[in-house]
């Protein structure tokens, strides 16, 4: 399931590329026929993700909301404006490091990630769903505008230069903006939208009193918002905490850790378009991480493997019906 990073990595997107324009709005699918005749011919007027759910604003107060779930994704293509970049979606957007500066040559991982023309569902089926696609941007000699259609897409919106379509989304709905501010008040604290500060002491007062163990907490999204499978593994090594201890019984002062690590995490997950979580690493061992997945976490699918620092076989279970992965050494 794509986590807060990649969501709020969409918004953005669609902010540079959407918000100021007229949309045209259709769905290929016919599964949001009456929706895209609302938004079709509306100027986008802003667009924010709160944790794993996206709303983009359009004028005449309708707002689309959409939650990818498991399987969903935006494709784009055309021009696409990446921080203050153009680009084809044919190409890539250049990853960032820890630093945020974008790197001179472009660093591709090993499932063939491309956070600049497909953002959200796992990534060896959104390889597989481009490829077969074979999407072109606008700078190709005799290149087709609009693109085909290809596959079951939900939705389509597109301005003159950029084409962005929804597959398999869990959600998809308008709302009014009363709706909106409901949907967001059933949401914890989300560390790019909410006070830093403040989000944090929420954070702590619904763990503190909670008999909940802290691996199922991280993953409720009314306790914080935009944690998944992967960040869950990691936060929790990092902190060194058994998944299963209650959250009430877990000292405050490592519940407020746990925020802190958040925030860290998510802005450099925002920043690079990967969930890098491990750090002090040197130019070389940063490349590799960000080529391999392999290479860039501490415990997240590395079931049977030694532990990276006492060599203890990492455990694999299942907790909140999604795979937890956890060192029983270290994480005691």
């Amino acid at each position: 399931m794509p986590e807060g990073h990649s969501v709020h990595r969409i918004a953005r997107q669609f902010d540079r590329n959407y918000v100021g324009r007229i949309v045209s709005a259709s769905s290929p699918q016919g599964r949001f026929v009456e929706g895209a005749a609302v938004l079709d011919g509306r100027e986008a007027l802003s667009a924010r993700a709160v944790g794993k759910q996206m709303f983009l604003e359009f004028d005449g107060d309708e707002w689309l909301r959409v939650h990818l779930g498991m399987y969903g994704a935006w494709d784009f293509a055309g021009e696409i404006v990446a921080d203050a970049t153009i680009a084809s979606a044919n190409g890539r957007m250049g990853q960032t490091n820890q630093r945020g500066t974008v790197l001179e040559e472009e660093i591709l991982d090993d499932a063939g990630e491309n956070s600049l023309s497909s953002i959200g569902a796992p990534r060896r089926a959104r390889v597989h769903v481009r490829m077969s696609e074979q999407t072109t941007g606008l700078d190709d000699e005799g290149a087709d505008w609009p693109p085909p259609v290809v596959g079951q897409v939900r939705l389509r919106l597109m301005t003159a230069v950029t084409c962005a379509d929804l597959r398999g989304p869990t959600a998809c709905q308008l709302q009014t903006s009363d709706q909106v501010q409901a949907t967001i008040a059933k949401l914890g604290p989300d560390p790019l939208v909410d006070d830093v500060a403040e989000g944090e002491e929420r954070f702590v007062e619904v763990v503190r009193r909670k008999p909940t163990p802290i691996g199922l907490l991280l993953m409720d999204q009314s306790v914080v918002s935009g944690i998944g499978n992967v960040y869950r593994a990691e936060l929790l090594y990092r902190a060194l905490l058994d998944p299963h201890t209650p959250g009430r019984v877990v000292p405050e002062e490592l519940v407020r850790e746990l925020w802190r690590d958040w925030v860290r995490l998510l802005a450099i997950g925002v920043e690079t378009g990967q969930m890098m979580t491990m750090d002090d690493l040197d130019p070389e061992a940063y490349r590799a991480a960000m080529a391999s997945r392999e290479d860039r976490h501490w415990v997240y699918r590395r079931a049977g493997l030694p532990c990276r620092v006492c060599g203890t076989e990492i455990v694999m279970e299942e907790m909140g019906a999604r795979k937890l992965y956890w060192c029983p050494s270290c994480q005691k």
